[in-house]
């Protein structure tokens, strides 16, 4: 419950006085509902169905005489139109009630939504690299949409809570004796109902898992449709969808057969209430058919209530566990926030470099514990030179870039511009200054241009040709049926993997920035593209300063400095001529590894 009531109030945070305008609705219907029921008594009065005459109810008579003044003949018609005002006026306010409420309900989703969509891009990298996509989106989609769904069951739940108290005044001015005796029943019946909101909400967490494992297993098998095609294993993915799913059908069948006992238990002791308190009002009490009628409107009247409120108790149970997933999901993106600055941020003037890039004695480490990734890594990045970076699978190049663009944060050591050190603000404005190519590169499923122009927005198409011209993709780009406007599917798959790569490639050129940074980003290049964007890196030097994480070492034969890392160190820095003359040392070995 305490989970349900945070997002209570931050339902009132977002609406303010229009949830009590709601709330004042729900009371009006209630009220209207309450007279209606009232009404029975002139009416069967004066149908001369029932005699309430010798009734010891005082107020059964008053209300006999509430319409004594209209004469017989027109007092039927008066009555029922008095009724039909009523129930106008109900059917007016609760229609305004049920507008307004499914207005807050989806103004409170999507500020919903978009606050955890926007604490999700304020985290910084550590966070991502800790949660799986697809639990990310599960959150997004499914569980964020079953807290919308609590949120409007505990809005049902104060309308039937009202409901309940307005009927209980009301019948307990009618007959406080009969009004009390269900009253103490049914408070009986939901204390120990417990086991049904216990079960309820055990379930509803084991739903949230399966959910979960379904959506991660389909993404995964999806992403990996070709290897899932070519080696013919289908039919394992589908035994492994059929079993998960049947788990879900399973779970769901277990909340129905909660749900439906609940309510069995509800009717059977209600009919067995019911028989007993008119047998009890005939034989012991000798009430007459008036008492006996307002016996069974009490019954009627306030018995589903306690049923209702049982029900969403139940369903407010199975979806707790949501909000708590969104609780944590929100409080973990609050302790990895990255941006401490946000709209302000935008103001600030941006970082110049006017003499270098480095780190200081930088050691990283993914989880306490484990290995450094890098350890006491020092190196200076002059501007407008191409630095590469090389070394075996595992050596931390990656990592190191990653610590450089302000992604990681080092456990010790500094990185700094122009000798001052950047904090981490800093470090995230720095990143205006970058492009990153990776070397499994991303497209949008949009069109060519709209993956171009979305780093540079008003781009001409004479800019879009000159960045595909540097990345040697402009010719592929001409043959395809509709150039630019061609549409590239999926992660763009309707291209090649080295044609996605010079499409990325274009992409980053196109913003125009300080420090290009290449994450072995010419891997799945054939010979002649990988020489046409060599030549064209080359004529970048004393322009742009350049970063390349090489795997192919023909391409970095002119930077000016080469990085070696090995485990995570520092182990040989130099020009390339130079390093690969010195015996028995890494760039050697990895030159030799590649010659053979």
């Amino acid at each position: 419950m305490k989970n349900i009531l945070y997002f209570i109030k931050k339902i009132y945070q977002f609406t303010g006085n229009i949830l009590i305008f709601n709330i004042i609705f729900l009371f009006i219907i209630s009220l209207f509902e309450g007279m209606g029921m009232f009404l029975l008594i002139p009416l069967i009065s004066s149908l001369d169905i029932v005699e309430f005459s010798g009734s010891n109810e005082p107020l059964l008579n008053w209300f006999k005489n509430l319409f004594s003044f209209i004469h017989e003949d027109y007092r039927l018609g008066f009555i029922l139109f008095v009724f039909l005002l009523i129930m106008i006026g109900q059917g007016y306010f609760q229609r305004s009630q049920m507008v307004l409420g499914i207005k807050i309900q989806q103004a409170f989703l999507r500020h919903l939504k978009e606050s955890l969509y926007k604490h999700i891009w304020e985290s910084n990298w550590a966070f991502f690299i800790k949660k799986r996509k697809s639990e990310l989106i599960h959150v997004m989609t499914a569980e964020i949409n079953r807290v919308s769904t609590g949120v409007s069951t505990f809005f049902q739940l104060i309308s039937t809570f009202i409901f309940t108290l307005v009927q209980f005044s009301i019948s307990f001015w009618l007959s406080w004796q009969l009004t009390s005796a269900v009253l103490i029943l049914g408070f009986i019946l939901l204390f120990s109902s417990r086991v049904f909101i216990k079960q309820s909400s055990s379930l509803g967490k084991e739903t949230i898992e399966l959910h979960q494992e379904i959506l991660s297993g389909v993404m995964d098998q999806l992403n990996g449709i070709k290897e899932v095609k070519s080696n013919r294993i289908e039919n394992d993915c589908l035994d492994w969808f059929q079993t998960t799913n049947e788990k879900v059908e399973n779970n769901i069948v277990k909340m129905a057969k909660v749900n439906a006992t609940s309510q069995l238990l509800y009717k059977i002791l209600l009919a067995f209430l019911v028989s007993v308190f008119l047998y009890v009002s005939i034989n012991m009490y000798q009430s007459n058919l008036a008492e006996l009628i307002l016996i069974m409107i009490i019954f009627s009247r306030l018995w589903p209530r306690f049923s209702g409120i049982q029900s969403k108790l139940e369903q407010l149970a199975s979806v707790s566990p949501s909000f708590r997933v969104l609780i944590n999901i929100q409080n973990e993106c609050e302790r990895h926030k990255e941006l401490t600055f946000m709209e302000e941020n935008n103001q600030q003037n941006p970082i110049e470099i006017n003499e270098e890039l480095s780190c200081k004695q930088v050691s990283f480490r993914y989880e306490k514990g484990s290995k450094y990734a890098v350890k006491d890594v020092s190196i200076t990045i002059p501007v407008h030179s191409m630095t590469a970076i090389v070394g075996p699978s595992g050596a931390g190049k990656s990592t190191l870039i990653d610590i450089l663009m302000g992604l990681n944060n080092p456990e010790s050591g500094e990185v700094l511009i122009d000798g001052v050190p950047l904090s981490t603000d800093e470090k995230v404005i720095l990143r205006d200054k970058i492009s990153y190519v990776p070397q499994e590169p991303f497209l949008f499923s949009g069109s060519i241009r709209e993956n171009l122009v979305m780093m540079r927005k008003g781009a001409t198409d004479e800019e879009l040709w000159n960045a595909l011209h540097f990345s040697a993709a402009d010719t592929f780009v001409k043959d395809l049926p509709e150039g630019l406007d061609t549409m590239l599917g999926d992660r763009g798959i309707r291209l090649s993997g080295g044609e996605r790569q010079r499409i990325v490639l274009a992409r980053a050129i196109l913003r125009s920035p300080s420090i290009l940074i290449l994450d072995e980003a010419t891997s799945s290049l054939d010979t002649e593209n990988e020489r046409k964007i060599k030549n064209s890196l080359d004529q970048l030097r004393g322009k742009m300063t350049v970063i390349v994480i090489a795997h192919r070492l023909s391409t970095i034969e002119n930077a000016d400095q080469v990085v070696v890392l090995e485990d995570g160190q520092v182990t040989q820095k130099g020009r390339y001529n130079q390093l690969a003359k010195k015996e028995k040392g890494t760039f050697q070995r990895l030159i030799a590894s590649q010659v053979n």
